[in-house]
């Protein structure tokens, strides 16, 4: 199976249609030079990618404020955003938070599927949301799990701080752990 009838099942997909929007753009993968680095977010923006077709970019072509941190921590291993393949734990926008967690598990299968055709080594899972989605493990507070290294599969699970500027560990609390995975890779 490859990565884009996989979003075509996505895009057909009626699991969660009370609860999300649709974009017209079906595409679920943003695909880099390298697919040693997943990068995992929680869900597309409204304002995101899956309406301007780019990855961390508005509708203008402008790199969102979340992509400026994240460039700033991929510039510590050497890479631009454009680089790594990026997915999504849920597929499609909640239209409430209140839906994350069965958006998660319905989406799921899909998330799985897409990593074992992109085969990563290392799978960096920005914040909570996503992080359960792709780990089956209890924890009381994000902040005991981040930088943890966690294997799953074939690859390494790192759950980092989501890279929005609103939160004061979007960058300062994932420069170490950014520092470490350039030694890995």
């Amino acid at each position: 199976m490859e990565l884009k009838s996989i979003d075509e099942e996505i895009y057909r997909c009626n699991m969660c249609i009370d609860m999300v929007e649709k974009f017209p753009n079906s595409k679920t993968v943003s695909i880099g030079n390298r697919s040693d680095i997943v990068i995992l977010g929680e869900a597309p923006a409204n304002n995101g990618w899956r309406k301007s077709g780019i990855a961390w970019y508005d509708i203008n072509h402008k790199l969102l404020p979340s992509g400026v941190v994240l460039q700033k921590l991929l510039n510590e291993i050497g890479l631009q955003i454009e680089d790594t393949y990026f997915l999504e734990a849920i597929k499609c926008f909640p239209k409430d938070r209140k839906y994350l967690k069965k958006c998660s598990e319905n989406c799921k299968q899909y998330l799985i599927k897409q990593l074992e055709i992109i085969r990563p080594k290392v799978v960096l899972a920005l914040g909570d949301a996503a992080t359960k989605t792709i780990l089956d493990i209890k924890y009381k507070k994000f902040s005991d799990i981040v930088g943890n290294e966690y294997k799953v599969n074939d690859y390494i699970i790192i759950p980092i701080y989501h890279p929005s500027p609103i939160s004061p560990m979007s960058y300062k609390g994932n420069v170490e752990i950014f520092k470490k995975l350039k030694k890995r890779i």
